[in-house]
């Protein structure tokens, strides 16, 4: 819920445990956050040493168990450190877009609290800390400009990185008549009525994006660490731009000419004024046959006869009924197959699930997190039988307790039940 809620906010999300078996439990949304570039502070307690009598069997060496998921991770010693900890703490997770955990030990949690003997600006209280505006030098805006104005067939590939770029992104495609393709997590980035948007790239793909990568000269990767490189053009066979707000996701999966650093929207609007318009647009009429084909190829599939019901049939049929403003979250497994290809977006839409560790059990806790950062949208979980039982069931007693708190009350699971690993069989 903390890695969604950051998801669905732009916020930091926050979660809290006790110690043991408590803490252990929030590794996995953790590691969610983490591969998925989102701010969380976690906050555990510690048995303490002084007292833990017959529950010694339940403690665990927490920072050691922190230090991989977590970029900053420390135990309070003192009521003293406290604020500065927690500004340290929530500084870091936003300004990395990572993970932080503090642990505080059940003797100190019974100690009073003391301010510290020097202050400074507290994250936590609104000030001290706001995201900077990250742009490239010039220099490097002209290199990729010359590297795109060059090609004639120009793919596109987005990701999370630019869910906050939509206008940027559309308008330096419809700049370069190129296509555009989706990573998983960039989903919700553009519409899918936009006849050269060619939907999912990888495993959960399209037939549309694959022709498309497959088959142009320069590609174009904004704000996504896609894993998949055999999806992506055959190295030698494109040249490459990538623009990503943290270095070391840069040239990664796809040897790029020129790489860089900044933020997607802020990069997109210094780069549009120097790309050329590209007057040619047969590449452009290419991939949006691509689209109308793969559209067609997805709407028999969901159209073939089933018993007891075809799965992909009732995401195909969400589509249109979605309300406006509807945010659709996905658990892992065979109903993230339909959510990547089958489900179209809408402008004003949003859409998440657990990305780079895509684990079950993921699609309730993501859509209450998607109701407390939105609690006037309508929302739409979409699960699997196996990760319903998994935990799903239990997150319905939260929505039990907490569902008066939303002015619109739209939260809605539907249940795949193929009765199956679907993903693994």
């Amino acid at each position: 819920m903390a890695s969604a809620y950051a998801k669905f906010s732009g916020e930091l999300g926050v979660c809290i445990a006790t110690s043991g078996p408590g803490a252990t439990r929030l590794l996995t949304g953790l590691y969610d956050a983490r591969l998925d570039h989102q701010p969380v502070l976690a906050i555990t307690g510690q048995q303490a040493r002084t007292a833990i009598g017959a529950h010694y069997q339940q403690e665990l060496d927490l920072q050691s168990m922190f230090k991989d998921v977590a970029s900053y991770v420390e135990t309070a010693s003192a009521p003293a450190q406290t604020r500065h900890l927690i500004d340290r703490a929530v500084r870091k997770a936003l300004s990395g877009r990572t993970v932080s955990a503090l642990i505080f030990p059940n003797d100190l949690q019974e100690m009073d609290y003391e301010d510290p003997p020097r202050k400074h600006g507290a994250v936590f209280s609104g000030v001290g800390y706001s995201q900077p505006k990250i742009v490239p030098f010039e220099a490097d805006l002209r290199r990729a400009a010359e590297v795109l104005n060059a090609g004639s067939k120009v793919a596109i590939l987005v990701g999370a990185g630019a869910m906050h770029a939509a206008d940027e992104v559309i308008a330096v495609a419809e700049k370069l008549g190129a296509g555009c393709a989706k990573a998983l997590l960039g989903k919700a980035v553009l519409p899918d009525d936009l006849p050269w948007v060619t939907g999912s790239i990888g495993l959960l793909g399209t037939p549309a994006s694959y022709r498309m990568m497959m088959g142009c000269d320069t590609f174009f990767m904004i704000g996504s660490g896609f894993p998949y490189s055999e999806f992506l053009p055959k190295e030698g066979k494109a040249r490459g731009v990538q623009i990503d707000l943290q270095a070391e996701m840069l040239s990664i999966r796809f040897p790029m000419e020129v790489n860089l650093v900044g933020d997607a929207k802020e990069t997109l609007k210094a780069l549009l004024p120097l790309l050329e318009e590209k007057t040619d647009r047969s590449w452009r009429a290419e991939v949006e046959g691509y689209v109308r084909d793969s559209w067609e190829v997805m709407e028999n599939r969901a159209q073939a006869r089933a018993n007891p019901v075809n799965l992909q049939r009732v995401t195909w049929e969400l589509s249109p009924r979605l309300p406006d403003r509807a945010i659709v979250t996905s658990d892992s497994g065979s109903c993230a197959n339909w959510f990547a290809r089958d489900l179209k977006m809408r402008r004003g839409m949003m859409a998440s699930l657990s990305g780079g560790l895509a684990s079950m059990g993921a699609a309730a806790p993501y859509a209450i997190a998607a109701k407390f950062a939105h609690p006037d949208r309508p929302v739409i979980a979409l699960v699997g039988d196996g990760a319903m039982q998994m935990n799903n069931m239990a997150e319905l007693i939260t929505v039990a307790k907490y569902h008066h708190l939303w002015p619109n009350r739209q939260w809605i699971v539907c249940v795949c039940n193929n009765e199956d690993l679907n993903q693994v069989t």
